[in-house]
């Protein structure tokens, strides 16, 4: 089942690092969130009441051991996810995706439109150097941006929003820093999985990644390529008016310091988020 992948990835490793990178911690009893260098991947599943659990992205390049390792702390011995959902296919998101299908055997679930990036038909446009936003920005063209082959192992997202093994989540098309971005809600306690739609930290800047220090901001701008529908993307989400939101980069927030920020955000989406030049950003913004 697995011989037909091709893994852009393997030998990318990219030494990038923030104060949090290898450190875990329990956002609601059946969601975890672990930051894999700079990035978080999440673990959907209470370790109390079942063995099932599904991983939402899958982090750096290079990194599935560590992934793995810390799923087995979490849920056990040679565990395993029922699924594995990817918000998006940019290299931080994938890194360990093939090597993670190679040893579970396990399915992975886009929206349609990012399928071509995970099959090995498109890859991404180059990330954008020469953005405006910091040194992380100018170190982008360096990030992988091929398309990881998955073959056989991937398929679209059900068309009426449910999410595969996750119960009570529905997926939110949230296009604009890619194609077929999502984000995931449960309405029940309102939490939310955003990916890169918004971030809690300024992505570009090297310093604010590795402090992480928590700004609800736009999403990384060196690989966002639709601004107008990032910025859509932010008012769908507000307007869930979620309670705690896991972002792809950056910490948990909450509470009155999510809808604060994330209201500001939409508000001035076009100061805080949209950069003032760079390849996609349109002159007239």
């Amino acid at each position: 089942m697995q011989n037909s992948m091709n893994d852009s990835m393997d030998g990318h490793f990219l030494p990038m690092y923030s104060m949090t990178s290898g450190i875990g911690q329990e956002v609601l009893p059946d969601l975890y969130c672990y930051t894999n260098q700079i990035v978080n991947v999440c673990c959907v599943g209470n370790p109390e009441q079942s063995e099932e659990w599904v991983l939402v992205d899958t982090g750096m390049p290079e990194s599935a051991g560590r992934i793995v390792e810390i799923v087995e702390e979490r849920f056990g011995e040679d565990s395993k996810p029922k699924a594995i959902i990817l918000t998006h296919g940019h290299f931080d998101h994938v890194g360990a995706v093939v090597d993670l299908v190679e040893k579970w055997g396990t399915k992975v679930y886009v929206h349609e439109a990012e399928l071509p990036f995970l099959t090995g038909k498109q890859d991404y446009p180059e990330p954008d150097g020469s953005v405006e936003g910091g040194l992380v920005a100018k170190m982008s063209p360096m990030f992988p941006n091929e398309a990881v082959d998955l073959g056989s192992n991937v398929e679209a997202l059900p068309a009426d929003g449910s999410v595969p093994h996750m119960s009570g989540w529905k997926w939110v098309h949230t296009p604009g820093h890619a194609p077929g971005h999502i984000s995931l809600f449960r309405e029940k306690d309102r939490a939310l999985i955003a990916g890169d739609a918004f971030v809690t930290v300024k992505q570009e800047s090297l310093y604010k990644v590795m402090t992480q220090e928590v700004e609800i901001n736009g999403p990384p701008r060196y690989l966002t390529t639709d601004w107008s529908a990032a910025w859509e993307s932010v008012k769908k989400l507000e307007q869930l008016n979620p309670a705690i939101a896991v972002t792809g980069h950056g910490q948990p927030v909450s509470g009155e310091e999510l809808s604060k920020g994330l209201a500001r955000l939409v508000k001035e989406f076009d100061r805080i988020a949209i950069p003032d030049y760079g390849r996609f950003v349109d002159p007239k913004h």
